[in-house]
C-alpha cells in the first residue's frame, strides 16, 4: 500500500533525522580529536574580532565598555556550551564529545580573565584598596568575583594531574561549574538591573536552568533506578 501523500514530508524528515543521528553517533574518537582544531578557532572569534574591530577604529564610541561587557557575554557563552556538552553526548549517544568540554570550559576561563582584567585595569588601575572597597559596596561585583575565583580553581585543576591528585574529589569539585552558572546569570542580572533590561538575561537564565534541569532529572531518574536494585 503506497504512503499518503500527505505523510511524505513526515517520512522524509524522520529519514534525515535518522541519518544524522547516525552518522553523529558513527564519529570516532579521532574524528572528534581531529575537530578540535576548528573549535579552537571557533573559541578565539571573539577575539579575533576585537582585533579586528580595534584595526577599524570600530569598537563603537566607548571601547572599555564595550570589551568589559563583549567579555562578559563570552565568558557566559562558552560556559554555557561547556555545560551543553553532558547533554549533548547523551542526546547524540556519543561519548567521545566529553573530549571537547576541557577546552570549552578553559575558553570560558579565558574570556572571564579578560572580563576581570577590563574591571581591574580599566576602572581600578589594579589599585588594591579601591577594588576590595568596589567589591565590598557593590554585589554585583562582589558575586562576579566569586564566580572568577572558583573558576580559577576549576581551571587549574583542570589537568591530567590533578584528576589523578584528586581521584573521586576531582568530579565533586568540578560540580561547583554549576553554581559558577548561576553566580554568572546573578552576576549579569545585577548589572543589568539599574537599566531594567533583562530579555538577554533572561535568556541565558533559561538556557542555564534547563541544562541544570536536565542534571537534576538525570540524577533522579539514577537514584530512582539504584534504590529499585536494592529493593
Amino acid at each position: 500500500m503506497a504512503t499518503p501523500t500527505k505523510s511524505r514530508p513526515f517520512t522524509q524528515a524522520w529519514i534525515c533525522v535518522k541519518t544524522i543521528e547516525f552518522s553523529v553517533t558513527s564519529l570516532s574518537v579521532k574524528t572528534i580529536d581531529r575537530a578540535k582544531p576548528l573549535l579552537f578557532l571557533a573559541g578565539l572569534y571573539p577575539l579575533i574580532r576585537w582585533v579586528v574591530l580595534g584595526y577599524q577604529n570600530a569598537l563603537t564610541a566607548n571601547p572599555v565598555e564595550f570589551l568589559t561587557r563583549s567579555s562578559g557575554t563570552w565568558t557566559l557563552v562558552c560556559l554555557l556550551v561547556t555545560l551543553s556538552i553532558s547533554p549533548l553526548r547523551q542526546w547524540l549517544k556519543q561519548p567521545a564529545l566529553l573530549r571537547w568540554r576541557r577546552m570549552c570550559g578553559l575558553f570560558a576561563f579565558f574570556y572571564a580573565t579578560l572580563h576581570a582584567l577590563s574591571w581591574a585595569w580599566w576602572d581600578q588601575s589594579f589599585e588594591l584598596i579601591p577594588m576590595l572597597s568596589d567589591v565590598w559596596k557593590r554585589p554585583f561585583i562582589l558575586v562576579g568575583v566569586a564566580a572568577f575565583l572558583t573558576m580559577s580553581l576549576l581551571a587549574i585543576t583542570s589537568t591530567h594531574g590533578w584528576m589523578r591528585r584528586l581521584g573521586r574529589h576531582w568530579q565533586q569539585l568540578h560540580r561547583l561549574i554549576y553554581l559558577i552558572g548561576v553566580l554568572a546569570i546573578l552576576h549579569y542580572w545585577w548589572h543589568k538591573e539599574g537599566k531594567n533590561d533583562f530579555d538577554t538575561v533572561l535568556i541565558y537564565a533559561a538556557v542555564l536552568a534547563v541544562l541544570l534541569a536536565w542534571r537534576v532529572r538525570r540524577a533522579w531518574l539514577k537514584h530512582a533506578s539504584q534504590s529499585r536494585h536494592a529493593a
